[in-house]
């Protein structure tokens, strides 16, 4: 295989739940040498579970709260829970774990020498933890004067917010998100958590990472990059806001229609069978008469009403429930074969089982199998982009807590048998968490 564009960076991992984690997922994906560093002394709340030793009800499938339990292999917990959390395991390929206390001072040492063979840091914690163990970028320079260090925290690192703790259900109403989610008669209590802004700031984090690598090799100097979690998240809803700085209007939620003045019908609809859904989008006439040719032109498609693309937008409420009348007669693909023939743009909901099975994905090796000793041989979500003179796979399954403790301390940081050994028996290398953690 040819070398991958990051092979040769090395990124010390301090990363938690599924912001950070994602960020270093996609600098693993493309060739880094990311070393995860935990410890078995403290418990990273969210990341590896929501606790380390669940009881077996609380992983059934009918548990009040079904992403505590999080999908375990088989619904067992097994001997180390930790290492079979899917939520986890999903970003945690491509990795190395290491562990070591950092709140002592020989584990600050620790990381210290990891920091001096590394390129990257990358830490998404809660504000004002990592300040707690003195770790700043002025004092990683000191160590490395090149390093790059990646913060991402949840509303920047000043300004009147810069303290405060949040969770994605925080962030995603911080930064307006869930006042444009939803249907015109739901308010806000009505929406379910999305943690949309953890995959913008992961992306956002990864990108500013690969900036300041190309910056350093131009320059030789390293960077502190700051990824606030909602101003990740801001732009991507920019239509909202700028109707709002433009026009001083407040866009609400309109459910599955288009906020604008063109298309319509837009919107979800229901099929044949149990919870089962299309989406049809006709943005052009050419494709509302796609639409009456697939739906074989019944006697409603020539009301004034529906006579051209304002007035459909106009009468949305008069025109959907003509449209689901025939669409419940199908199930989804039935719906988008028919459609996408006539050059309408359809497409059904899809579930997380359906995305699994697609053919479509799966003719392309999208889901990609991994073998990780305590969860078992499952597929994976694969890589987020191709390069195609470049191939690339799933290289390594995802890592076990302390499961390349040997490679770090020994290969990586050249620390002596005797050291390694003394280390262990002081508590900062293992590969279980301690009993005091429940």
């Amino acid at each position: 295989m040819a070398h991958l564009p990051l092979e040769g960076i090395r990124v010390a991992d301090l990363t938690v739940v599924w912001a950070g984690p994602y960020a270093a997922q996609l600098l693993a994906d493309w060739g880094a040498e990311v070393i995860r560093i935990e410890s078995c002394r403290h418990w990273m709340v969210n990341t590896r579970g929501v606790m380390a030793r669940p009881p077996k009800q609380i992983v059934q499938p009918d548990v009040a709260v079904p992403w505590a339990g999080g999908g375990y292999p088989d619904r067992e917990p097994g001997h180390r829970p930790w290492n079979r959390f899917p939520w986890f395991n999903v970003h945690a390929r491509n990795k190395l774990s290491m562990t070591v206390d950092m709140t002592r001072p020989e584990g600050m040492d620790i990381f210290r020498r990891l920091i001096r063979v590394s390129d990257v840091f990358l830490e998404n914690n809660t504000a004002g933890t990592i300040e707690k163990l003195g770790i700043t970028y002025e004092s990683l320079k000191e160590v490395r004067g090149d390093i790059i260090m990646v913060r991402m925290p949840g509303f920047g690192l000043d300004g009147p917010y810069s303290r405060y703790r949040g969770f994605g259900t925080h962030f995603e109403n911080s930064c307006g998100h869930n006042s444009l989610r939803g249907y015109p008669d739901m308010d806000p209590s009505s929406n379910t958590p999305d943690y949309h802004c953890d995959a913008s700031a992961g992306a956002c984090a990864a990108l500013g990472a690969v900036m300041a690598l190309r910056h350093r090799n131009r320059t030789g100097k390293g960077q502190l990059i700051e990824v606030g979690q909602i101003e990740s998240m801001i732009p991507q809803m920019g239509q909202a806001f700028m109707d709002c700085i433009l026009n001083g209007r407040v866009q609400g939620t309109v459910g599955n229609r288009d906020p604008g003045l063109s298309m319509a019908p837009h919107n979800c609809y229901r099929c044949k069978g149990e919870d089962r859904w299309v989406n049809i989008v006709v943005n052009t006439e050419k494709e509302w008469l796609g639409l009456c040719r697939a739906l074989g032109h019944p006697a409603w498609t020539t009301d004034p009403r529906f006579s051209d693309s304002l007035n459909r937008w106009k009468h949305q409420d008069a025109l959907d429930p003509q449209i689901e009348q025939w669409t419940m007669q199908h199930d989804p693909y039935t719906v988008m074969h028919l459609l996408q023939a006539e050059g309408v743009p359809a497409g059904p909901v899809m579930d997380a089982c359906d995305c699994h099975r697609d053919p479509h994905l799966n003719q392309r090796g999208f889901f990609e199998e991994l073998t990780q000793v305590d969860c078992g041989t499952h597929r994976y979500p694969g890589l987020s982009w191709r390069m195609p003179t470049l191939p690339n796979r799933l290289r390594l399954p995802p890592c076990r807590l302390g499961e390349h403790n040997e490679y770090v301390y020994k290969e990586v940081l050249g620390v002596s048998d005797q050291e390694y050994a003394r280390l262990e028996e002081l508590g900062h290398i293992g590969v279980d968490f301690v009993p005091e953690i429940p």
